[in-house]
Protein backbone atom coordinates (compact mmCIF):
# COMPACT_ATOMS: atom_id res chain seq x y z
CA UNK A 1 0.00 0.00 0.00
CA UNK A 2 2.90 2.40 -0.64
CA UNK A 3 3.45 4.29 2.61
CA UNK A 4 0.76 2.08 4.15
CA UNK A 5 -2.15 3.58 2.16
CA UNK A 6 -3.06 4.74 -1.35
CA UNK A 7 -6.02 5.77 -3.53
CA UNK A 8 -7.50 2.30 -3.36
CA UNK A 9 -7.27 1.68 0.40
CA UNK A 10 -10.64 0.57 1.72
CA UNK A 11 -11.31 1.62 5.31
CA UNK A 12 -13.53 0.39 8.15
CA UNK A 13 -14.44 2.64 11.11
CA UNK A 14 -14.87 0.88 14.47
CA UNK A 15 -16.96 3.00 16.82
CA UNK A 16 -18.49 4.88 13.90
CA UNK A 17 -21.74 5.82 15.69
CA UNK A 18 -20.04 7.65 18.58
CA UNK A 19 -19.49 11.41 18.48
CA UNK A 20 -15.83 11.23 17.41
CA UNK A 21 -16.49 8.40 15.00
CA UNK A 22 -19.27 10.31 13.24
CA UNK A 23 -17.34 13.57 13.12
CA UNK A 24 -14.15 12.17 11.66
CA UNK A 25 -15.88 9.74 9.32
CA UNK A 26 -17.42 12.78 7.64
CA UNK A 27 -14.05 14.54 7.45
CA UNK A 28 -12.27 11.50 6.05
CA UNK A 29 -14.97 11.04 3.42
CA UNK A 30 -14.65 14.70 2.49
CA UNK A 31 -10.90 14.22 2.01
CA UNK A 32 -11.56 11.35 -0.37
CA UNK A 33 -10.90 8.35 1.86
CA UNK A 34 -12.79 5.25 0.76
CA UNK A 35 -14.73 4.35 3.91
CA UNK A 36 -16.67 1.22 3.10
CA UNK A 37 -18.30 0.33 6.41
CA UNK A 38 -18.53 1.01 10.12
CA UNK A 39 -18.94 -1.18 13.18
CA UNK A 40 -20.75 -0.58 16.46
CA UNK A 41 -22.22 -3.52 18.41
CA UNK A 42 -26.03 -3.52 18.42
CA UNK A 43 -26.15 -0.68 15.87
CA UNK A 44 -26.09 -2.90 12.78
CA UNK A 45 -28.42 -1.72 10.04
CA UNK A 46 -27.87 1.99 10.73
CA UNK A 47 -25.76 4.27 8.56
CA UNK A 48 -23.45 7.26 9.08
CA UNK A 49 -23.04 9.67 6.16
CA UNK A 50 -24.19 6.90 3.87
CA UNK A 51 -21.73 4.37 5.33
CA UNK A 52 -23.45 1.13 6.41
CA UNK A 53 -23.01 0.04 10.03
CA UNK A 54 -22.52 -3.57 11.12
CA UNK A 55 -22.52 -5.26 14.53
CA UNK A 56 -19.12 -6.94 14.04
CA UNK A 57 -16.02 -6.59 11.89
CA UNK A 58 -16.54 -10.08 10.45
CA UNK A 59 -20.02 -9.13 9.26
CA UNK A 60 -18.61 -6.04 7.53
CA UNK A 61 -15.88 -8.15 5.92
CA UNK A 62 -18.49 -10.47 4.43
CA UNK A 63 -19.84 -7.49 2.47
CA UNK A 64 -16.67 -5.52 1.72
CA UNK A 65 -12.95 -6.06 1.14
CA UNK A 66 -11.28 -4.00 3.88
CA UNK A 67 -7.59 -2.98 3.95
CA UNK A 68 -7.46 -0.81 7.07
CA UNK A 69 -9.46 -0.08 10.20
CA UNK A 70 -9.59 3.05 12.33
CA UNK A 71 -10.69 2.72 15.94
CA UNK A 72 -12.76 5.25 17.90
CA UNK A 73 -13.53 2.95 20.82
CA UNK A 74 -13.25 3.82 24.56
CA UNK A 75 -9.97 2.81 26.21
CA UNK A 76 -11.57 0.00 28.22
CA UNK A 77 -12.58 -1.83 25.03
CA UNK A 78 -10.01 -0.57 22.51
CA UNK A 79 -7.73 -3.60 22.78
CA UNK A 80 -10.70 -5.89 22.08
CA UNK A 81 -11.51 -3.83 18.98
CA UNK A 82 -7.90 -4.10 17.77
CA UNK A 83 -7.91 -7.87 18.20
CA UNK A 84 -11.29 -8.15 16.46
CA UNK A 85 -9.91 -6.29 13.43
CA UNK A 86 -6.80 -8.46 13.38
CA UNK A 87 -8.77 -11.71 13.66
CA UNK A 88 -10.93 -10.60 10.72
CA UNK A 89 -7.80 -10.27 8.57
CA UNK A 90 -7.26 -6.50 8.52
CA UNK A 91 -3.55 -5.70 8.19
CA UNK A 92 -3.41 -1.98 9.09
CA UNK A 93 -5.13 -0.90 12.31
CA UNK A 94 -5.12 2.75 13.39
CA UNK A 95 -6.08 3.27 17.05
CA UNK A 96 -7.00 6.88 17.88
CA UNK A 97 -7.96 6.02 21.48
CA UNK A 98 -5.84 7.50 24.27
CA UNK A 99 -5.22 5.83 27.62
CA UNK A 100 -5.38 2.18 26.57
CA UNK A 101 -3.83 0.13 29.44
CA UNK A 102 -0.14 -0.52 28.74
CA UNK A 103 -0.40 -4.20 29.66
CA UNK A 104 -3.19 -4.63 27.10
CA UNK A 105 -1.13 -3.03 24.35
CA UNK A 106 1.87 -5.21 25.14
CA UNK A 107 -0.24 -8.32 24.57
CA UNK A 108 -1.99 -6.87 21.52
CA UNK A 109 1.28 -5.80 19.91
CA UNK A 110 2.73 -9.31 20.21
CA UNK A 111 -0.46 -10.86 18.84
CA UNK A 112 -0.55 -8.54 15.83
CA UNK A 113 3.10 -9.17 15.02
CA UNK A 114 2.46 -12.92 15.08
CA UNK A 115 -0.45 -12.44 12.67
CA UNK A 116 1.27 -10.02 10.29
CA UNK A 117 -0.80 -6.94 11.14
CA UNK A 118 0.45 -3.42 11.86
CA UNK A 119 -0.89 -1.25 14.69
CA UNK A 120 -0.57 2.52 14.40
CA UNK A 121 -1.03 3.98 17.88
CA UNK A 122 -2.74 3.92 20.27
CA UNK A 123 -3.14 7.65 20.91
CA UNK A 124 -2.26 8.51 17.32
CA UNK A 125 -3.71 11.18 15.03
CA UNK A 126 -3.37 8.62 12.23
CA UNK A 127 -1.81 8.85 8.79
CA UNK A 128 -2.28 11.17 5.83
CA UNK A 129 -0.90 10.84 2.31
CA UNK A 130 -1.61 14.31 0.89
CA UNK A 131 -4.21 14.41 -1.84
CA UNK A 132 -4.62 10.64 -1.66
CA UNK A 133 -6.04 9.30 1.61
CA UNK A 134 -6.46 10.25 5.25
CA UNK A 135 -7.07 7.72 8.02
CA UNK A 136 -7.27 9.65 11.24
CA UNK A 137 -8.06 13.02 12.74
CA UNK A 138 -5.46 15.25 11.06
CA UNK A 139 -6.87 18.44 9.47
CA UNK A 140 -6.69 17.80 5.74
CA UNK A 141 -6.36 21.42 4.58
CA UNK A 142 -2.83 21.87 5.99
CA UNK A 143 -1.25 19.27 3.69
CA UNK A 144 0.35 19.61 0.28
CA UNK A 145 1.85 16.88 -1.89
CA UNK A 146 5.64 16.72 -1.99
CA UNK A 147 8.75 14.92 -0.86
CA UNK A 148 9.16 15.30 2.91
CA UNK A 149 8.08 12.35 5.03
CA UNK A 150 6.87 13.40 8.48
CA UNK A 151 6.72 11.08 11.49
CA UNK A 152 5.76 12.23 14.97
CA UNK A 153 4.78 11.31 18.51
CA UNK A 154 2.76 14.51 18.81
CA UNK A 155 -0.53 15.50 17.22
CA UNK A 156 -0.91 19.26 17.36
CA UNK A 157 2.83 19.86 16.98
CA UNK A 158 2.69 17.77 13.82
CA UNK A 159 -0.04 19.98 12.43
CA UNK A 160 2.03 23.08 13.18
CA UNK A 161 5.09 21.61 11.45
CA UNK A 162 3.14 20.46 8.38
CA UNK A 163 1.44 23.84 7.99
CA UNK A 164 4.84 25.55 8.18
CA UNK A 165 6.20 23.22 5.48
CA UNK A 166 3.19 23.87 3.26
CA UNK A 167 3.52 27.64 3.73
CA UNK A 168 7.18 27.36 2.68
CA UNK A 169 6.20 25.50 -0.47
CA UNK A 170 7.52 22.18 0.84
CA UNK A 171 5.05 19.34 0.32
CA UNK A 172 4.81 16.06 2.20
CA UNK A 173 4.96 12.48 0.89
CA UNK A 174 3.14 11.17 3.97
CA UNK A 175 2.55 12.16 7.57
CA UNK A 176 2.50 9.40 10.19
CA UNK A 177 1.62 9.67 13.88
CA UNK A 178 3.10 6.81 15.88
CA UNK A 179 1.20 7.80 19.03
CA UNK A 180 2.08 9.37 22.35
CA UNK A 181 1.58 6.43 24.70
CA UNK A 182 4.53 4.62 26.37
CA UNK A 183 4.13 1.59 24.07
CA UNK A 184 2.94 1.87 20.49
CA UNK A 185 2.68 -0.56 17.62
CA UNK A 186 4.42 1.39 14.86
CA UNK A 187 7.78 2.86 15.87
CA UNK A 188 9.92 5.70 14.57
CA UNK A 189 12.23 3.14 12.99
CA UNK A 190 9.34 1.42 11.19
CA UNK A 191 8.24 4.72 9.66
CA UNK A 192 11.78 5.87 8.85
CA UNK A 193 12.48 2.58 7.08
CA UNK A 194 9.36 3.11 4.96
CA UNK A 195 10.46 6.62 4.04
CA UNK A 196 13.97 5.41 3.20
CA UNK A 197 12.54 2.83 0.80
CA UNK A 198 9.91 5.17 -0.68
CA UNK A 199 10.99 6.78 -3.96
CA UNK A 200 8.74 9.82 -3.46
CA UNK A 201 10.23 10.70 -0.06
CA UNK A 202 13.35 12.82 -0.49
CA UNK A 203 13.86 13.81 3.16
CA UNK A 204 12.36 13.06 6.58
CA UNK A 205 11.20 15.20 9.49
CA UNK A 206 10.88 13.52 12.88
CA UNK A 207 9.03 15.19 15.74
CA UNK A 208 9.83 13.65 19.09
CA UNK A 209 9.43 14.52 22.73
CA UNK A 210 10.80 13.74 26.16
CA UNK A 211 10.45 10.31 27.71
CA UNK A 212 11.46 6.82 26.62
CA UNK A 213 14.24 5.96 24.19
CA UNK A 214 12.42 5.98 20.84
CA UNK A 215 14.30 8.99 19.50
CA UNK A 216 17.68 7.60 20.53
CA UNK A 217 16.91 4.32 18.78
CA UNK A 218 15.77 6.26 15.72
CA UNK A 219 19.06 8.18 15.71
CA UNK A 220 20.98 4.92 15.39
CA UNK A 221 18.82 3.92 12.41
CA UNK A 222 19.15 7.34 10.75
CA UNK A 223 22.91 6.76 10.54
CA UNK A 224 22.13 4.09 7.92
CA UNK A 225 19.77 6.29 5.88
CA UNK A 226 20.68 7.96 2.60
CA UNK A 227 18.15 10.81 2.90
CA UNK A 228 18.53 14.06 4.83
CA UNK A 229 16.86 13.99 8.24
CA UNK A 230 15.47 16.79 10.40
CA UNK A 231 14.15 16.61 13.95
CA UNK A 232 12.49 18.66 16.64
CA UNK A 233 12.28 17.44 20.24
CA UNK A 234 9.56 18.90 22.45
CA UNK A 235 9.94 19.33 26.20
CA UNK A 236 13.31 21.01 26.65
CA UNK A 237 12.13 22.86 29.77
CA UNK A 238 10.07 20.01 31.23
CA UNK A 239 10.76 19.04 34.89
CA UNK A 240 11.67 15.47 35.80
CA UNK A 241 9.12 12.94 37.11
CA UNK A 242 6.21 14.95 35.74
CA UNK A 243 4.14 13.67 32.82
CA UNK A 244 3.80 16.31 30.14
CA UNK A 245 0.62 15.73 28.14
CA UNK A 246 1.32 12.31 26.68
CA UNK A 247 1.55 9.25 28.89
CA UNK A 248 4.90 8.45 27.30
CA UNK A 249 6.34 11.93 27.86
CA UNK A 250 7.86 11.31 31.27
CA UNK A 251 11.49 11.90 32.28
CA UNK A 252 12.26 9.18 34.79
CA UNK A 253 15.50 8.92 36.81
CA UNK A 254 17.15 11.51 34.59
CA UNK A 255 16.70 9.48 31.41
CA UNK A 256 14.74 10.50 28.33
CA UNK A 257 15.57 14.21 28.54
CA UNK A 258 15.34 16.45 25.50
CA UNK A 259 19.07 17.23 25.54
CA UNK A 260 20.03 13.55 25.60
CA UNK A 261 17.88 12.97 22.55
CA UNK A 262 19.16 16.07 20.76
CA UNK A 263 22.79 15.08 21.30
CA UNK A 264 22.20 11.57 19.94
CA UNK A 265 20.39 12.92 16.89
CA UNK A 266 23.09 15.50 16.16
CA UNK A 267 25.75 12.80 16.45
CA UNK A 268 23.80 10.82 13.82
CA UNK A 269 23.96 13.72 11.38
CA UNK A 270 20.41 14.94 11.90
CA UNK A 271 19.63 18.64 11.53
CA UNK A 272 18.02 19.33 14.91
CA UNK A 273 15.70 22.34 15.05
CA UNK A 274 15.68 24.04 18.44
CA UNK A 275 12.80 26.47 17.90
CA UNK A 276 9.43 25.01 16.78
CA UNK A 277 8.60 28.28 15.01
CA UNK A 278 11.52 27.67 12.64
CA UNK A 279 10.74 24.12 11.51
CA UNK A 280 9.44 25.11 8.09
CA UNK A 281 12.13 27.68 7.35
CA UNK A 282 14.93 25.36 8.43
CA UNK A 283 13.75 22.45 6.28
CA UNK A 284 13.09 24.76 3.33
CA UNK A 285 16.50 26.40 3.59
CA UNK A 286 18.35 23.09 3.42
CA UNK A 287 16.07 21.23 1.01
CA UNK A 288 16.37 24.04 -1.54
CA UNK A 289 20.15 23.57 -1.54
CA UNK A 290 20.04 19.82 -2.19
Amino acid sequence: MGIFINNYTKVLVQGITGHEGRLHTGMMLEYGTKIMAGVTPMKGGESVDGVPVFDTVKEAMLEFAIDASIIFVPASHASEAILEACDAGIKLIVCITEGVPVHDIMKVKAYLKKNGAMLMGPNTPGITVPGVCKIGIMPGYIFSKGGVGVVSRSGTLTYEAVLQLTNEGIGQSACIGIGGDPITGLTFIDALRMFEEDTESKAVLMIGEIGGTAEEEAADFIKTMSKPAFAYIAGMSAPQERRMGHAGALISSGHGTAMEKIERLKAAGVTVIMNPARIGRTVSGIICKI
